[in-house]
């Protein structure tokens, strides 16, 4: 079981040390938008006057947490990130960040008219005494970091008779879209009370012209492929509606991108060949999750020496909080070059969620998320030849964590683990006993604090782990992966498991 320190500690993991809003068909990811804070905190540090407010206000966010009163743990978040910005929480700035813009779509097709709902997450506390008005228009999404708002692009309308409780009230929306070209867009939304504006929001949404007919002809199409590629067709099919049911955010997805690849796939399927059989490079799968009742996609990258004549190493790599199955592919992250040039096969899952902590918890999302790095492992080692005595996990942030969670609870698979800015229980060190490990962390890191893997490598020393640990001087949170990625892949170079090994386990 984990401590009561370790479970607030899980809270202190992000995949990016910056964080902006993302305006999308689901509210702002909650974990994240707590990472935000926490992160926040720690860095300023606040004494005196400041402290005491966010102290005050951390008991009402334990309060408002415990309660379930979501609406009221993100007002409260939002009032912490201002005041740790030097600012005056306000009555217009409470206004501001109860305003939410939802739809039913957001992938649109702009044939037809796109609906969006005008709504509020909580009761703010400024008094109103009439209906307000909605300036409406379209605009680029805002870039990362962007505190302003990205000119406009088209007017869209204003909309009069705006109820002054959006809770009980949401206030509808038809938009014309007919002359939209395809594209990212955002719906941005002022509040106006008169002619002083009380808040803003926006909704963001890809608009692409007779989609849902595409939608349709590779839904209708796919029944004809060979069960092995019917997931990869029907991805872009399955991602769409699961955004449209706000189970998620729209993320990076391209629509267009995605769409073009399941028919090349289908293309290829149709002539009686499967297009990805012996397949070299850098590429994505697709698979049913029969326990989520989704499509999942997880990314691979093959040696160009591969030919199946021999087995190949293979390595599970897990992404931090927010991140993807495309994250530690990412030239920051330095996976690929060392996979290349040593022969390594390389899959990395999407792990459920980007908040899904690899079975860490006992929630649904935790365990689904587990077992999507284990399917992804199986469909792997299934369709290549593996070293089944060179398998090895590595992660960071979050993927650190799931790093050493999987390795405890799957002791005979791993050949080595390498967690990276990472932190777990210690009392799990005695399941994993036998697993070698390189663990990396920076000393400088105010996103997971360096503690947690000095913790884990004193009991690794304490119960003769062959452990190689590298502690980064002025080393932060994401600074540490790539320029040690060569060390790691030195460590597993020379770590395989042995038949003692795997029949004391």
């Amino acid at each position: 079981m984990l401590t009561k320190a370790l479970r607030s500690s899980l809270l202190a993991f992000l995949f990016a040390a910056t964080l902006s809003p993302v305006f999308s068909q689901s509210l702002p990811n909650l974990p994240l938008t707590r990472l935000g804070y926490t992160v926040r905190k720690r860095t300023v540090n606040p004494q005196g006057e400041l402290k005491v407010k966010i102290d005050a206000l951390d008991k009402e966010l334990a309060d408002a947490t415990r309660l379930g009163n979501i609406g009221e743990v993100r007002r409260l978040l939002a009032k912490g990130m201002t005041l740790l910005s030097g600012n005056e929480w306000t009555d217009a700035l409470d206004y501001e960040h109860s305003l939410a813009l939802r739809a039913d779509e957001a992938f649109v097709d702009t044939s037809k008219p796109y609906t969006v709902h005008l709504e509020q997450i909580y009761a703010p506390s400024i008094a109103l005494d009439h209906s307000l008005t909605a300036r409406v228009s379209l605009r680029k999404p805002p870039a990362r970091g962007a505190t302003s708002p990205p000119e406009a692009i088209k007017d869209l309308g204003t909309f009069d008779e705006v109820s002054r409780d959006l809770r009980e009230s949401p206030y509808r929306m038809e938009l014309d879209l007919s002359s939209v070209p395809d594209g990212s867009y955002q719906v941005y939304v002022e509040v106006m009370d008169g002619t002083r504006a009380l808040g803003s929001t926006g909704l963001r949404f890809l608009a692409r012209r007779g989609l849902d007919a595409e939608l349709s002809k590779l839904e209708s199409e796919s029944k004809s492929a060979s069960e092995t590629v019917r997931a990869d067709v029907l991805y872009p099919v399955d991602f769409v509606h699961n955004v449209n049911r706000g189970r998620f955010d729209i993320g990076q997805f391209d629509i267009s991108k995605e769409i073009a690849q399941a028919e090349d796939t289908l293309a290829v399927a149709k002539t009686g060949k499967d297009p990805f059989t012996g397949r070299t490079g850098d590429f994505k799968r697709h698979y049913f999750l029969t326990e989520a009742g989704e499509i999942m996609p997880y990314r691979v990258y093959v040696p160009k020496s591969y030919d199946g004549t021999r087995a190949f190493p293979l390595v599970v790599a897990l992404h931090g909080l927010g991140g993807t199955e495309d994250s530690m592919f990412g030239a920051n992250y330095k996976v690929i070059p060392e996979a290349e040039s040593r022969g390594y096969i390389v899959v990395a899952p999407l792990g459920y969620r980007i908040d899904g902590f690899y079975g860490r918890g006992g929630d649904k999302r935790s365990q689904l998320s587990e077992k999507d790095v284990m399917h992804a492992l199986a469909l792997v080692r299934a369709a290549y030849k593996i070293d089944d005595r060179r398998i090895y996990l590595m992660g960071h942030s979050m993927g650190g964590i799931g790093t050493w969670t999987l390795g405890a609870k799957y002791p005979t698979i791993w050949a080595s683990l390498a967690p990276i800015s990472g932190v777990a229980d210690p009392a799990t060190v005695k399941l994993m006993r036998n697993i070698p490990e390189v663990v990396v962390h920076g000393d400088a890191d105010d996103t997971v604090p360096v503690g947690g893997s000095r913790a884990m490598v004193a009991e690794m020393k304490k119960l003769g782990v062959d452990v190689k640990y590298i502690e980064v001087p002025g080393g932060s949170h994401v600074s540490v992966p790539g320029p040690n990625m060569s060390a790691i892949f030195d460590f597993f170079d020379t770590h395989k498991k042995s038949v003692d090994a795997e029949s004391s386990r």
